[in-house]
């Protein structure tokens, strides 16, 4: 992984502004959501530096199902309102979490994680699904993160035919 990372700047900002392009280059003309959300768990995980799981958690029957993701194997059900994920659903707000062990109802699907991002997607003002990263290392994720990932979501809310 450090020879794809290498090819990412590593100013935070320059970085997602090349993600940012090679994702909407990706999802130009392509409307499914299930392939773009593995192209962008893909991308992310490989220009991201010191994460340890990234991908996809989408609506169903009320509850979060696990979808396309990188990273070992994870929890396939969260409900609404359990573990970061699920109170990003529950608060419509985006998580950001510096240590996972102090996050009250922490789900740890892998016990290597420390910090952790969860940003919720929108489709016609309902949620649809969150982008979820976990990192190995306390403190990972900041306002750079938060932002450029936020960014990554509302390129995959234009871009995906979510219905």
């Amino acid at each position: 992984m450090e020879e794809i990372n290498s090819l990412y700047p590593s100013d935070k900002k320059e970085c997602y502004k090349l993600v940012h392009a090679q994702l909407k280059s990706l999802l130009d003309n392509e409307p499914f959501v299930i392939p773009n959300l593995s192209n962008t768990s893909a991308l992310l995980n490989g220009a991201l530096s010191d994460i340890n799981w990234v991908g996809f958690y989408l609506m169903h029957n009320n509850e979060l199902l696990l979808g396309p993701f990188q990273g070992k194997t994870a929890c396939v059900h969260i409900s609404i309102g359990k573990g970061v994920c699920g109170t990003a659903v529950l608060k419509d707000e985006i998580q950001l979490v510096q240590d996972v062990h102090e996050f009250p109802g922490h789900i740890a699907c892998d016990s290597a994680s420390r910090s952790e991002i969860v940003i919720p997607i929108h489709n016609k003002g309902q949620i649809v699904g969150v982008l979820d990263i976990d990192s190995p290392t306390v403190n990972r994720f900041d306002l750079t993160d938060k932002e450029g990932l936020l960014e990554v979501v509302k390129i995959l809310e234009t871009a995906c035919e979510w219905e």
